[in-house]
């Protein structure tokens, strides 16, 4: 599969790269620069990977070369389906399927949902979905087909749910209009003053208005920030996630019905960000692979998932990879070199051969695998899955992450992708990361910092035998240690790439509230479209003049009563938690299973109890301690709010 020369340590080594690389069957699209904001592209990424000549990047072409040793022998095994070129309009086809808009395209199909979906976006994204079906459009004009319809006969709601029609005979080129040249929040009054770089300072990272409309403002002031320039891994800036009265939502606290409807959301706006940055995204067409016998190895993540579950229900992440780094952390990290000392290519054939025969049983012993050994069963692992662990239709887009000037922008859009990853994706990504930042953390006594551990692992993330080999010639180098530098981001940043948007959360709630409300967006209702959104608009500013509010906080499995909280505008979800753990030690509420409860100074400990909110315009949502909750009340005051325990503790009754 793998046709190069063990780079040199001398200075010929450049020149080795290029041979060695065009001959690696990983694809890292290059995205062309369009408009203003992308013009300090070359400039920029010189000037990073200038910076990052001082970073060595053997273990990287070491880690290619023992990736080729490795599978060398196994070349006929790997039998790729012919990955056929797309033609004009496939690509925007699927992108629009893929975004959940794919009735746009279609002759006869219901309004409905798209109108939905289409009714929460804001002025970039809108452009963005225009921009698809238009190209779309042309395709199916040059092919003699009928057009596809025009959006703007089939709504006319800005992203803020609001109509934008003020009379009933708006026509629907005037209400595509409005949307298009709408906003929802008016970024116009944030400070982005953070976005130019102040080294050695802590940055805001502003996550309640949409990426793609900072970056339209950026772009409209002429606000270019400086590249970021990385000399090691205690350069890197320092983010802090801007908290809003609302809080801040991680990846895991919004109920698995409200979280499918976030890939599609964040697509969306990945792509609006893409527009506006000048750059285009490109996504490869899935290839499938012959099906494998095997159990363990080269299995998708969804039958393994599938199987796994039979055992132990509810997991997450593969047993076998839970196994690979539960074994590494009990035993490995203090290893040097683990993860770039490679193990005996025999012994890991061999491994994978027993564990094949005997890991389901338990009858594989762990104690007896040299660390080596078994960091090569992880890294093998992941290159043996047959569809790369950030997906084929992703990977180049993770891997054109790095032509992205600006680092703010650049964690912007892996955030979105990160998002937009299937769920055992992500979940077994998130396992990996957090194991890479545990050697990191051993830097001392391993020798592995981040930067080692980074181009260690790029290889065996991003190239896959999976996805043809198209290398621009004389990209190589840059190509690979960009590679690195997005494992890097990934490892550094990964609280903040794993955190969902207050913008996607607010766009997650104004679905719900359409779906449940089925408007009929079409000319004939839009005057009773308009009576009712004044109607809620009344409300919610009636609910929200409000100082105070009297609310009940459930928590039927510990107690039998409910909790009575009086809100104003200081009432944070720490503040009802506290206000719940005293009642429970000094009123001496009728407790259930009151012997089970964990007690810390004779009082409940507080980070043993969550508080979610249920219903309304969210399914399910855990909210974070510092959320602001008559604010919480005025976004959705048809909710309930019940306190349960936390699942990482152990149970309480």
């Amino acid at each position: 599969m793998f046709d190069c020369d063990q780079p040199s340590e001398g200075g010929d080594k450049p020149r080795r790269m290029g041979k060695l690389a065009r001959h690696c069957p990983c694809k890292m699209s290059q995205l062309p620069p369009k408009s203003p904001l992308a013009c300090p592209l070359s400039e920029g990424i010189t000037s990073r990977i200038d910076s990052l000549d001082n970073l060595s990047m053997d273990s990287f072409w070491l880690e290619v070369e023992n990736i080729k040793q490795s599978t060398e022998a196994e070349q006929e095994e790997c039998s790729l389906a012919d990955v056929k070129a797309q033609e004009e309009g496939e690509a925007e086809a699927e992108w629009l399927q893929d975004a959940g808009l794919s009735d746009l395209i279609k002759d006869h199909a219901s309004e409905n949902d798209n109108v939905v979906l289409l009714s929460t976006l804001t002025k970039t994204q809108a452009a963005a979905v225009q921009r698809r079906l238009d190209t779309y459009s042309r395709s199916r004009r040059r092919k003699n087909k009928h057009p596809v319809r025009d959006v703007r006969d089939i709504f006319g709601v800005v992203g803020s749910g609001e109509t934008v029609a003020e009379k009933e005979e708006s026509s629907p080129d005037q209400l595509w209009h409005n949307l298009r040249t709408s906003n929802v929040q008016k970024p116009e009054t944030q400070d982005y003053s953070c976005t130019v770089r102040n080294s050695g300072k802590e940055e805001v990272f502003n996550m309640d208005i949409a990426y793609s409309e900072q970056a339209a403002v950026l772009l409209k002031g002429s606000f270019l920030s400086e590249s970021r320039r990385i000399k090691d891994g205690n350069a890197l800036t320092k983010f802090k996630i801007h908290k809003g009265r609302l809080g801040v939502t991680r990846v895991g606290d919004l109920s698995a019905q409200d979280m499918k409807k976030i890939p599609t959301l964040a697509l969306i706006e990945l792509t609006a960000l893409c527009d506006v940055l000048g750059f285009e995204l490109k996504r490869n067409k899935a290839a499938k692979l012959k099906t494998t016998e095997k159990r363990l190895f080269g299995v998708p993540l969804n039958t393994l998932l599938e199987n796994d579950q039979k055992l132990l229900p509810n997991t997450k992440v593969p047993l076998l990879l839970q196994a690979l780094l539960s074994c590494l952390e009990k035993r490995g990290l203090e290893t040097e070199g683990i993860l770039r000392v490679s193990g005996s290519q025999t012994r890991i054939k061999s491994l994978e051969q027993k564990l094949e025969r005997d890991f389901y049983t338990g009858l594989f012993r762990w104690d007896e695998v040299h660390q080596n050994d078994v960091s090569g069963l992880l890294k093998r692992f992941i290159r043996e899955l047959p569809a790369p662990l950030l997906t084929a239709e992703y990977l180049p887009a993770f891997a054109a992450v790095q032509n992205i000037p600006d680092l703010k922008q650049r964690l912007q859009a892996l955030n979105l992708l990160i998002l937009i990853l299937p769920e055992p994706n992500r979940n077994t990504l998130k396992a990996l990361l957090e194991f890479l930042s545990k050697v990191v953390a051993r830097e001392n006594n391993n020798k592995m910092n981040l930067w080692n551990v980074s181009t260690v692992m790029a290889p065996n993330l991003f190239m896959h035998k999976g996805l043809p080999n198209k290398i621009p010639e004389g990209k190589e180098k840059q190509l690979a240690e960009g590679a690195a530098d997005v494992v890097r981001m990934m490892i550094h940043y990964q609280d903040l790439l794993w955190t969902v948007s207050s913008f996607l959360v607010a766009q997650v709630r104004k679905l719900n509230e359409s779906n449940s409300k089925r408007y009929q967006f079409c000319d004939k209702r839009i005057k009773n479209l308009l009576r009712k959104i004044h109607a809620d608009k009344d409300k919610v500013e009636k609910n929200q003049a409000e100082p105070s509010k009297v609310v009940k906080v459930h928590a039927s499995l510990l107690l039998k009563d409910s909790l009575e909280v009086h809100l104003n505008n200081a009432t944070r979800v720490a503040d009802v938690l506290r206000q719940f753990q005293k009642n429970l030690c000094q009123n001496g509420w009728n407790i259930v299973n009151t012997v089970n409860l964990l007690k810390c100074n004779n009082s409940t400990e507080c980070t043993s109890l969550l508080l979610y909110e249920v219903g309304g315009n969210i399914g399910e949502h855990c909210l974070d301690p510092d959320t602001y909750l008559l604010d919480l009340y005025h976004i959705n005051p048809h909710a309930e709010w019940i306190i349960k325990q936390n699942p990482s503790y152990p149970r309480m009754f």
